[in-house]
């Protein structure tokens, strides 16, 4: 479970569903993402698209 994430994405006042429809992904792929289902493979575009959403560092999501 990526927590700061999570904590992240309440702290902006956003659901699931509304970081993935900024991001261009699917809400079950952002949820994947979210809880750690799909981390350890996921593409520097689709860390760099969330991260504008959420403003942090892309890099965050390869430094767990």
């Amino acid at each position: 479970m990526r927590e700061w994430l999570k904590h992240l994405r309440e702290a902006a006042e956003l659901s699931q569903d509304e970081v993935a429809k900024q991001a261009g992904i699917s809400q079950s792929y952002y949820a994947a993402i979210e809880t750690g289902e799909r981390g350890d493979k996921l593409p520097v575009p689709t860390a760099k698209k969330i991260a504008d959403v959420l403003r942090f560092d892309w890099q965050q999501f390869y430094s767990e």
